[in-house]
């Protein structure tokens, strides 16, 4: 596997098909997406995996992250939040945070990510915001 630096164009594909699939490209670009950064982890030479990274002075937003279906389970989207942090430290960015499905909160934990404040709901689904300290 290989994680590179992408533009935000090339992250649209895997967003529409795994965050929107009903929803036209248009729709999964988000405000801000010209300034982020963005990754894409590659596995025989297909793109498996997109994050993307909203950046605010020293604090770092993790959005859109996306992992096609038939590459999960297999510690892709686990090899991208290692890459995301060490390329976050050595900008030095002082807080990593994301919104987080409560159902992906032991996912987050594993890289140290701690729930911020209450349970809040996005289109009946429960999120927390989630944050580590580099």
């Amino acid at each position: 596997m290989e994680i590179n630096n992408i533009t935000w164009q090339q992250t649209i594909p895997l967003r529409q098909q795994v965050l929107w699939p009903t929803k036209p490209p248009e729709f999964c670009q988000v405000d801000g997406d010209e300034q982020a950064l963005h990754f894409g982890a590659y596995l025989d030479n297909k793109i498996a995996c997109v994050a993307s990274i909203y950046i605010d002075g020293d604090i770092a937003r993790l959005r859109k992250f996306a992992t096609g279906e038939p590459f999960q389970g297999r510690g892709i989207g686990s090899a991208m939040i290692s890459h995301i942090l060490v390329q976050l430290k050595n900008i030095n960015t002082k807080i990593f945070w994301c919104d987080a499905r409560e159902s992906a909160m032991s996912f987050y934990q594993r890289f140290g990510m701690k729930p911020m404040g209450k349970r809040f709901y996005k289109a009946e689904v429960s999120y927390f915001k989630m944050q580590v300290t580099l």
